[in-house]
């Protein structure tokens, strides 16, 4: 059975029919029965063809009809009453219409001179011909079994890889959704940063305008990747903490700490939302921002931190959260118990704590 289906799974990836698997794996098994045969007696019977067929058929009877509409179907008490039927319609065939083999040694002749492997089979009633009876049977039921167990393992295996399709999809459009959510809301934060700069006549709205551009192009031509190098990641974080430097009256308050080894790779836009979070609250009535960003890579694991006061004067919306509920949502469906997440939201202070295990690129 296990060999059938790596067989089976095999034919797959060379395009292999599986017929053409079946018929080579009956052809090897009667070769090597007949070969034991013949080793055993000398001789191979004449009806061995025949049995062979017979017990081909009642395989593919199983397989191909009485599993998929009886079993599969839940018609359980048919399927074993029927296949009771079949197995003794064809012990019936094997035991009472075909010549029963009476081996005798090589060296034996008749009084003729001649081999005599088949003498004339004595009539005998069926059911009371156990001898004959129960080898048939025996080689029936395993026929019985191998097929049944054979065909529900397909049919599970097909099952559990259109379980998983249907997960993965399902995973795919939630990610979809969530990325769709994300990147307005990026937009709106950054239009407000550099719309900010442009009502003071800032000099320096032009340069945002810049670091927006290719804020951008990141967004558009790097995020639809399943996968991204870490080093554009922290570039693009790099670029949008600059943006938001350029409209702050009071930065030396913030402090950015990037180090260790960036040569991983992760999804794309894990981080930005906790940053849009800390420069969104961070400052307060007075202009001063205060805010702390570690990003630290230590073996395989990334260790973020960030840290911003909270003015007496803000207060959250309940749109506010969007960004950081689908970070939540997008590490809950891709590093499943393989992160940590912790936030202390306090009075006066929001931290947040994130670590994760990166992936090769």
């Amino acid at each position: 059975m296990i060999f059938l289906n790596k067989l089976l799974v095999l034919s797959k990836f060379k395009n292999i029919p599986s017929i053409i698997i079946h018929i080579l794996i009956w052809i090897i098994f009667l070769v090597i029965s007949a070969s034991q045969i013949y080793l055993k007696i000398g001789v191979i019977p004449q009806d061995f063809i025949i049995r062979s067929s017979i017990l081909i058929i009642a395989f593919y009877l199983n397989y191909n009809l009485l599993v998929p509409n009886l079993l599969l179907n839940k018609k359980t008490g048919l399927f074993f009453l029927t296949l009771i039927a079949f197995g003794l319609f064809f012990m019936y065939i094997m035991e009472e219409t075909l010549p029963k083999p009476n081996f005798i040694h090589q060296n034996d002749f008749n009084i003729n001179g001649n081999h005599n492997f088949y003498p004339p089979k004595k009539p005998s009633p069926f059911l009371l011909n156990f001898r004959g009876f129960f080898p048939s049977g025996g080689l029936l039921l395993l026929i019985f079994t191998l097929s049944t167990s054979i065909k529900l393992g397909i049919e599970w295996s097909k099952s559990e890889k259109q379980r998983v399709l249907i997960e993965s999809q399902k995973v795919n459009s939630e990610l979809s959704f969530l990325k769709a959510q994300l990147n307005p809301h990026f937009l709106f934060n950054t239009l407000n940063s550099i719309y900010s700069l442009a009502h003071k006549q800032s000099k320096d709205t032009t340069n945002a305008i810049v670091i927006l551009s290719d804020l951008m192009r990141y967004m558009i031509y790097e995020t639809n990747k399943e996968l991204v190098p870490l080093e554009k990641e922290v570039d693009y974080i790099k670029n949008y903490i600059s943006l938001q430097l350029l409209r702050l009256k009071d930065s030396s308050n913030v402090k950015i700490n990037i180090h260790g080894n960036l040569n991983f790779s992760i999804e794309p836009l894990l981080l930005i939302s906790f940053i849009e979070n800390a420069f969104k609250y961070g400052t307060d009535f007075k202009g001063k921002t205060n805010i702390i960003i570690k990003i630290i890579i230590e073996d395989e694991l990334l260790k973020f931190y960030v840290y911003n006061s909270v003015s007496h004067q803000q207060s959250k919306t309940k749109s506010s959260g969007v960004g950081l509920e689908n970070i939540k949502n997008r590490l809950k469906l891709l590093y499943p118990n393989e992160h940590t997440i912790e936030i202390k939201n306090k009075k006066n202070s929001y931290e947040a704590t994130l670590i994760l295990k990166l992936k090769k690129p």
